[in-house]
Formats: structure tokens, sequence, C-alpha cells
């Protein structure tokens, strides 16, 4: 390697310093309230109303609001750029979730609490999404195009990484409040968050970024068509597969551990299969690119899917713990790919619309997957509920093989646009 080779490589910048620390460590927090909403707003109506049916359903009204809205907001975003739409969700969610939390202790009809929940739902500020947007346009803008398809990569690796740590924090910093202080505190520390970090999220220097992707007038060049092509669809497919896979494994778990008079310890449980998958998850940045993303999605959807069919045998929280553990190596990493898809597969001028699809497919399908498996859990039973997953699994395994034959070989090295 010559001198001239090295030293154009040091002054080659990294994402880390065209972003900043300040910007990871913003949208990082900023994540939080979403985190918090489900679980928070479960918390809250089980407590003041006194029905776990009511809150398994105001839990699945929150995500019945992000697919309805989540979309929407990310083509605003594309729009009119993303500090106008995230700085008034701000606001609007911050005030949704204090008047969900007036509500449910007021007097109004259930009908009321499950508007209100709707309302939370639809103004939830989409920051993962959003902040994966954001990222990717600084790739394909800033950095020379040798480096793009890596970093992406990587981009996508610590993004879903933070997804899954935060999804693991939530639900406890929910029952720290909960526990200290009282059921309604979850809610409006979600609400102080959203408006303190979200506000900052939508004030850092990079919300200003305009990708080049972009007419002169601003307008995405890319028709609303180009988002329901086959390639983009079946990897908002595989995601909401993940996306029920997260609810109904939760669920069956925490009815698995309850059957055992141990149902706080889920959590715990769950943890196993979280930390694994967050730590896979950055693993797959160094990944050798002989190793294509649309066989990543086979073999690693393919662990999980096995790690599911264990569900069937397990009969102790040892067994339990080993299929978590599998399942954890082939979570994260299908979770990584198929967001690295959608980044490849993107619109010109679409990626926030684009990530916020696959975002609320995620919610989506944790929502859908909780309700339903809570239901099956107790009227039919703990090993009814447990098959769900493995459904889940499927539904993400039949994705990939359907991708493989969409992508063909033209696709392997999965470049930044395609």
């Amino acid at each position: 390697m010559t001198r001239a080779t090295t030293s154009q490589q040091l002054a080659e910048p990294s994402l880390l310093s065209l972003a900043g620390l300040p910007y990871f460590l913003i949208a990082f927090i900023a994540r939080l309230p979403f985190a918090m909403m489900v679980v928070g707003v479960l918390t809250v109506v089980v407590s003041a109303r006194g029905s776990l049916s009511l809150g398994g359903l105001t839990s699945a009204a929150v995500g019945l609001g992000t697919a309805c809205f989540g979309p929407l907001l990310g083509a605003a975003a594309d729009r009119f750029g993303q500090r106008t739409v995230l700085l008034a969700l701000a606001l609007a969610n911050g005030a949704m979730l204090l008047l969900f939390t007036f509500v449910v202790y007021g007097t109004a009809p259930d009908g009321f609490v499950l508007l209100a929940a709707v309302g939370i739902g639809a103004t939830a500020p989409q920051v993962a999404p959003l902040s994966r947007s954001r990222l990717v346009t600084i790739i394909s803008d800033r950095m020379p195009e040798g480096r793009r398809a890596k970093t992406v990569s990587g981009t996508m690796a610590y993004e879903s990484a933070a997804d899954e740590t935060v999804f693991v924090f939530g639900p406890f910093l929910v029952g720290i409040l909960a526990s200290a202080i009282a059921p309604w505190a979850p809610l409006v520390g979600a609400a102080v968050l959203t408006v303190v970090f979200v506000g900052a999220f939508a004030l850092h220097p990079s919300g200003r970024h305009v990708s080049q992707d972009r007419d002169a007038d601003g307008k995405a060049p890319s028709t609303v068509s180009e988002l329901f092509r086959p390639q983009l669809l079946i990897v908002v497919v595989g995601i909401l597969g993940v996306g029920i896979f997260f609810g109904t494994m939760l669920t069956s778990l925490t009815s698995f551990m309850a059957d055992r008079g141990a149902s706080e310890q889920a959590g715990l449980l769950y943890g196993v299969m979280g930390v694994g998958s967050a730590i896979l998850a950055l693993g797959v940045a160094w990944l050798p690119a002989a190793f294509s993303m649309r066989a990543r999605w086979l073999v690693f959807s393919g662990i999980l899917l096995a790690g599911t069919l264990l569900l069937g045998f397990v009969d102790t929280p040892g067994t339990m713990m080993v299929a978590l553990a599998i399942m954890g190596i082939g979570i994260g990493p299908t979770l990584v790919t198929q967001y690295s898809f959608g980044a490849a597969r993107s619109p010109r001028g679409r990626s926030a619309t684009v990530m916020t699809m696959l975002g609320s497919g995620v919610v989506v399908g944790q929502s859908i997957g909780a309700a339903f498996a809570g239901e099956i859990a107790e009227s039919v039973g703990t090993p009814a509920a447990l098959l769900l997953p493995m459904v889940a699994a499927f539904i993400a395994f039949a994705a990939g093989v359907a991708n493989w034959m969409l992508s063909g070989e033209k696709r392997r090295a999965a470049p930044v646009k395609p």
C-alpha cells in the first residue's frame, strides 16, 4: 500500500465524524418513548380499568395508529423535510400521551380510551426509521462510492442493535417507573422524553441535510407506484413476520412462565434472546461480501425458524432459554438484512417513506401478535400460543425464499441504491 493511498484513506471521513457523536446519543434516547408506549399503555389500562382484555386491545390500537399513519408521516418527511414533521410530532405525541393518561383515569367509556390510544400511535415520532433514512442519505451523498455498501450494512447493523437494546430497556424502564411512582408515570415520562429528545433529534444539524436524490424544487422524482414493487413489498412482508414473532414470542413466553408461577421472570428470559440478537446484529457488518444479503436472509431466518420449532418440546425454563438463545442468533441478523434491503431498494427520494413502512411493519406485527397470542393463551392454553412464533418465523423465512427468487444475481452486491 502506497503512502498516498494510506493518506487518502485517513482523509476519508467516517459516518461517525460526518454525523457527530451527539447525533447517535440523541437518536438513541429519542427512541425510548416509542419503546415505552405499548407496554406503558398496557400497564396503565390494566391498573386503572382492571381489564387485561382492554389492555391488550388498547396496545393493539397503538399499533393500528402507527400502521395507518406511520408511512404517511414518512412520506411527509420526504416531502417537507424531517425537521418540520418531527417538531410537530414531538408536541402532538407528548400531548396525546398526557391526554390518554387523563382519559384512562377518568369516567370516559372504553371506546374513548381506544380512540386516544390510536392517537398515540398516529402521532408517534418515527425516530428509528427516520434515523436510518437520514444516515443512508448522508452515506450516499457524502461518502466515496466504494465505501457505501459496507457502510450502509454497518449502519443497519448498529441501528438494529440500538432498536433491540431500546426495546429491551424500554419495558424495563416502564416497570421501574410504574413500581417506584405510579402506573401513570411511564406515560408522563415518555411524554417528557418525546418533547425533549425528539425535539433535539429534529433540531440536530443533520435534520436539514437534503439528499441529492431530490429534484431542485425538493420534490421526490419517483412516483408512489415505485413503493409497490414486488422486490420492496416482499421486504415489508418479511419484516412484518419478524414483528409478529416479537409479539407472539413475548406473550407466549409470559404465559409459559405464568404457568410455572414466575411470570415476572419472563422479561429476564426474553433478555437472553434480546442480548444475543443485538450482539449478532452488530456482527453482520463483519460478514464477508461473498455471503450475499439474500443468502443471509435465508440462513438467519432459517436459524430463527429452527429455534421456534424447539418450542414444541420445551418443558422447563432451562430448555426455553436454550431455544431463545438459538432464536437470538437468527432474529438480529435477519432484521438487519431486511433493513439493508429496504435501504438498497428505496425509490429515489422515498427513503424516509420506506423506512417508516418497515418500522411500522415491526410495530404492527408486534401489536397484532401480542393481542392474538394473548387471546389464544387465555382461551386455549400456552401450548397453542407457543405455536404462533413458529408461524411468524415461517412467514419471515418464506419471504426470504421469495426474495431469493426476486433478487437475482445482479443484486448480490446490494448497492445503496437499486
